[in-house]
């Protein structure tokens, strides 16, 4: 058998890979395989939000045009994916029936939108906000619809809720932590944050979960746990995401949450890899993009032999994001404890925030609303472990400052 790689999914992370490893000096593979659960090829799930909010077209989301596959010659299935894996074979069956054997097998299926276990879910105009097809649907619904809710205050919550908001829609967000942003704000910014999308139209209603939608074939209002009824067209549930394992669990191969993996992105099958939201390494499992393009440059030198010791090390992946045009950046710890110092610069004119939590003079956690333009540098103070001592006291003021006080 010439020496096959099969690609299962073909999401940013996948398509990631793919480049990477054709960038490499020497391929190991005459056939590189790639089976693509949806229907169009990989395409930049980040500027969805984008999309949504009218801001961008569909022709800009695509990662790649079909002649670059076709130039590297990696074949791509659309619209087929894999249904069962045999690792003692060395084969995968697909959604048409097809059995392909394989030298290399990548797992790259992503995540699925998790549920929220409540009764109604099952109701038309009960929606994720999640892939281009969700997408399409929304902008579609904005159009005929009035009242929106958002059960999720994460950064995709909001990102639906903005995208809605900017549609014309009357729009109330759901959370049930205290504050907005909790995975990646403090309380106090979390509060600046719900202000300022307020200010902007938007109904925010933390300490908040529902606990029943209320429909007969489509949605007409959501229950909430203080027994609150709120009247709406359109529910999005953005409440996190579940690592699609199954594929892996239905071969024997060992999942926790996710699919296990070792530093090499290795599963417990010898020549069978996992990356991206799929996979789970040292107990942890990812629900943004960076940690997955790192997961696909670790396997590219991995499986071209370019660099024999070639391993995934976790860092400090940093969020960014702008929500109702604020610009937000979080990176490392958001919550200070009994070993940290908050370090706190507010603007008020401006509106701009920095929380800065140190322990033992290196920075550990960094949140800043409004100007974020020093968040690189501050992720780069994190990752590398940098004795701020000598420059502390300038230090929630930025680069500068700090380097004219060294």
């Amino acid at each position: 058998m010439e020496p096959t790689l099969i690609v299962c999914g073909h999401g940013m992370v996948a398509q990631r890979f793919l480049e990477e490893l054709v960038s490499k000096a020497s391929i190991p593979y005459r056939n590189i395989i790639v089976f693509n659960g949806e229907t169009y090829a990989a395409y930049n799930r980040v500027q969805l939000s984008t999309l949504l909010s009218g801001d961008t077209q569909e022709d800009s989301l695509p990662l790649k045009p079909d002649a670059w596959f076709a130039h590297h010659g990696i074949q791509v299935h659309h619209g087929e994916a894999v249904e069962a894996i045999a690792p003692d074979e060395h084969r995968v069956k697909t959604s048409s029936g097809r059995v392909y054997s394989y030298s290399k097998l990548i797992i790259a299926t992503g995540a699925s939108p998790a549920r929220l276990g409540i009764p109604g879910e099952e109701l038309g105009g009960v929606m994720n906000f999640r892939d281009l097809n969700h997408t399409r649907t929304l902008i579609e619904l904005s159009k005929s619809r009035k009242r929106a809710i958002v059960v999720g205050g994460g950064f995709l919550g909001l990102e639906a809720a903005e995208g809605l908001l900017r549609r014309g829609m009357d729009v109330t967000v759901l959370h049930r932590s205290c504050h907005l942003l909790n995975r990646q704000l403090d309380p106090d910014s979390g509060k600046l944050l719900s202000d300022a999308l307020t200010e902007r139209g938007m109904h925010i209603l933390t300490s908040t979960s529902p606990t029943r939608i209320l429909g007969q074939e489509r949605v007409l209002a959501i229950q909430l746990n203080d027994q609150t009824l709120i009247s709406t067209d359109l529910v999005v549930i953005a409440t996190g995401i579940k690592p699609n394992r199954e594929l892996a669990q239905n071969a024997g191969l060992a999942c926790g949450r996710g699919i296990q993996v070792n530093a090499q992105l290795q599963t417990s099958a010898a020549d069978i890899f996992a990356i991206g939201e799929c996979c789970e390494f040292n107990g942890e499992t990812y629900g943004l993009v960076e940690p997955g393009y790192q997961h696909a440059k670790t396997l590219a030198c991995v499986l071209a032999g370019t660099t024999r010791s070639a391993t995934y090390h976790p860092s400090e992946i940093a969020t960014r994001l702008k929500i109702g045009g604020i610009p937000v950046f979080s990176c490392g710890k958001q919550a200070p404890d009994e070993h940290t110092e908050s370090l706190i610069w507010q603007d008020i004119t401006t509106g701009g925030y920095n929380h800065l939590l140190v322990r033992d003079n290196r920075l550990v956690g960094a949140i800043l609303m409004g100007n974020t333009s020093q968040g690189p540098w501050y992720q780069e103070l994190i990752n590398n472990n940098t004795n701020i001592q000598p420059f502390r006291a300038q230090l929630p003021f930025g680069k500068p400052y700090c380097e004219a006080a060294a």
